[in-house]
């Protein structure tokens, strides 16, 4: 279950963002907002969790002309994302955590 490649710091604060509400789809703007990342670092990021299967995304189902403004992508955990998820934050939770011996 664990991942290929090692997570950055930013990449941990895009799980956590939809680590606190796995069921509910979130959009990029939603998730920049939640986490202070930019749009250049937050989508490779976003692509990167969908190719691996912990999010899947769907284009929102409106109609742009009513809702005046455009579909959003919408992305929504896997329970692969969820596993990982668990995991990667208590690993990264660990580390930073004071060693008391």
């Amino acid at each position: 279950m664990g991942t290929k490649r090692a997570l950055s710091r930013t990449a941990l604060e895009v799980l956590a963002a939809f680590h606190q509400a796995p069921a509910d789809p979130q959009y990029g703007l939603q998730l920049m907002k939640a986490t202070g990342i930019k749009a250049g670092s937050l989508y490779p990021i976003l692509q990167r969790f969908e190719d691996d299967g912990w999010i899947e995304a769907e284009w929102e189902d409106v109609d742009p002309s009513q809702q005046g403004r455009p579909r959003r992508r919408l992305y929504k955990m896997t329970g692969l994302g969820q596993q990982v998820a668990h995991a990667e934050l208590r690993r990264a939770i660990g580390r930073l955590a004071p060693r008391w011996t």
